[in-house]
């Protein structure tokens, strides 16, 4: 049992998580207010691969808990040009939108605090982006994700178009 724990750990290890947002819920009954805590919760490897879940508990750590869990079943590769992203594009859900636009180096990561937690952890270190529209928290980092899903590389767009690499460029 002690070793498949620390087989878990180290599993673990090669994650980073970072919580987004925190939301309290409070319902009225009749002893008083009864509370409960939704998290969204990040976790990349800071090489590609990020993933966002959503937990819900009486308690704010066993919210993060679950919505960690949720976040590693959720995994996604993040194409990637050196350490920004390919491509311009807008990533949309909802009413929010999140236009993303690669940098050059020493830029930094300019973004919001939902959008920049998705790109520390994912290992975009070069990106400007923008919020436009609604700022929810949810749906911010929905649109973000359908916008990094939609990233492409040059030399998948040439391996479909059958042509080389230096042709599209």
């Amino acid at each position: 049992m002690a070793v498949d724990n620390r087989r878990g750990q180290q599993e673990d290890s090669e994650f980073e998580d970072k919580v987004i947002h925190i939301n309290r819920c409070a319902k009225v009954v009749k002893g008083g207010r009864r509370f409960s805590f939704s998290a969204i919760v990040v976790v990349g490897d800071k090489k590609g691969q990020v993933g966002v879940g959503l937990g819900k508990a009486g308690e704010v750590p066993e919210a993060i808990k679950k919505a960690g869990k949720q976040a590693k079943k959720n995994l996604m590769r993040v194409p990637m040009d050196g350490k920004t992203i390919p491509h311009e594009i807008i990533g949309r859900f909802g009413a929010s939108q999140v236009l993303m636009k690669p940098a050059p180096e020493g830029t930094g990561i300019i973004a919001s605090s939902s959008v920049r937690a998705i790109m520390e952890v994912a290992g975009i270190q070069n990106i400007l982006t923008k919020s436009i529209r609604r700022d929810n928290p949810h749906n911010v980092v929905r649109a973000t994700l359908a916008g990094l899903k939609n990233l492409r590389n040059f030399a998948d767009i040439a391996k479909a178009r059958g042509k080389t690499v230096g042709e599209i460029l």
